[in-house]
């Protein structure tokens, strides 16, 4: 698996790229984000399963790199920072980062999430259905969720969603009412049985309430996971305070 490591510390980058190395990666060091971004370029030669992004760099924030990337390709993202607020969090993954790992971590914590986003990102989930068939939109009081696309609306406006977010919707989505366990979400939608991407899981499901304007449309079960409550006579939700 090739990844893009993008980090100013030559000193970091080298333990790093040797740690990965030794679990079968080839590394790639980027040291600012324009030096990322020409690596990313469509044109280059072989193509990057996973970019690990510091915040923290020379010539601009990782922030707007993240934000310049996807208008580039849709190689997965994971921001590696020592910024651990959920705001960070949460304004990371809607500029379209896949995760988000604080510093410091554990190196098996590192190298599960890379594995995770990497078999998601080839997982071909924007295929369109086979045959010709046409998946009907499914709609869920003001929300409209459209699968082949993987476009989601409310009241007829176009949210801009990450993947994961959209799996995620998706995925609660296509079972209204029924309660998804969390380690069940996290399988489905990260690929993954580690139970370190809860947090993970519950910034995504902050996003989504923020981002759709409707808190109560994703109803958190405690103790269990989430299940996906659509309002009665196709009204939006009611307010709730969003907890996780």
């Amino acid at each position: 698996m090739r990844l893009l490591l993008v980090e100013d510390d030559d000193h970091v980058a080298a333990a790093l790229s040797a740690v990965l190395a030794k679990h079968g990666l080839s590394v790639v060091h980027a040291r600012n984000g324009e030096e990322a971004l020409r690596a990313l370029l469509p044109d280059a030669a072989e193509p990057f399963a996973v970019v690990l992004l510091d915040l923290g760099l020379p010539d601009q924030d990782g922030f707007e790199v993240c934000g310049r990337i996807r208008k580039i390709c849709a190689t997965p993202v994971i921001m590696v920072t020592a910024r651990s607020d959920v705001r960070s969090r949460i304004h990371g993954l809607n500029l379209g980062a896949d995760d988000y790992v604080v510093k410091p971590y554990d190196t098996g914590e590192l190298l599960a999430r890379i594995h995770a986003v990497s078999r998601r990102g080839a997982g071909g989930g924007d295929q369109p259905p086979e045959d010709g068939a046409v998946e009907e939109p499914l709609r869920l009081g003001a929300v409209t969720v459209e699968l082949p696309t993987r476009q989601v609306s409310v009241d007829g406006t176009t949210v801009p969603l990450t993947r994961k977010e959209f799996d995620l919707l998706a995925l609660l989505a296509q079972r209204p009412g029924v309660v998804f366990r969390r380690e069940q979400i996290i399988s489905e939608v990260w690929r993954t049985s580690w139970e370190g991407t809860g947090r993970t899981l519950e910034v995504h499901i902050a996003s989504l309430r923020a981002k759709l304007r409707m808190p109560a449309l994703i109803e958190t079960v405690r103790g269990v996971g989430y299940r996906l409550v659509v309002p009665a006579s196709g009204q939006p939700a009611a307010p709730e305070p969003p907890a996780s």
